[in-house]
């Protein structure tokens, strides 16, 4: 793997509240990246933080606990070089926000955990089941040195 060469600046997660997955996403790859790239995240609409997420998050020594989840409306910073989707409403509100400007978007489909029923135990599989695959893509498509595995 490359040392950084093919790394974007900035990178944006998106998806529906900015409350699980965008977060979850930008915490891993911050925590893999450290400041070689700016990491957001942003919702089409904001959510309330979720303690199953932060909870999910801890169990890799990243602390999520501080994050407060923001409108994609409300992200005036329109300089990322890659927005990364995770859900259909998001993909179709950054294609708009993005009309005209030289920035790449990916879709990345990503399962909402926060739809997960049953005990605590079986909701935090799901989120664990997210972020374990946030985190093997985040790998994937980032080309970084070290960082733990998952």
């Amino acid at each position: 793997m490359g040392g950084g060469a093919d790394l974007p600046g900035a990178v944006l997660f998106a998806c529906n509240r900015n409350a699980v997955r965008s977060p979850m996403a930008a915490a891993i790859l911050k925590h893999l990246a450290g400041s070689r790239i700016y990491v957001g995240s942003a919702g089409v609409r904001p959510g309330e933080p979720d303690p199953f997420a932060v909870a999910a998050m801890e169990e890799l020594g990243i602390d999520m606990s501080k994050h407060k989840p923001v409108p994609l409306a409300g992200v005036h910073d329109t300089s990322f070089d890659l927005i990364v989707t995770l859900a259909p409403e998001a993909h179709h509100k950054a294609l708009e926000l993005t009309y005209g400007y030289a920035v790449d978007v990916e879709y990345w489909p990503t399962m909402d955990p926060s739809l997960a029923s049953g005990s605590r135990e079986q909701i935090l599989a799901a989120y664990r089941a997210v972020r374990d695959g946030l985190f093997k893509k985040i790998k994937s498509r980032f080309p970084l040195m070290g960082g733990p595995s998952v």
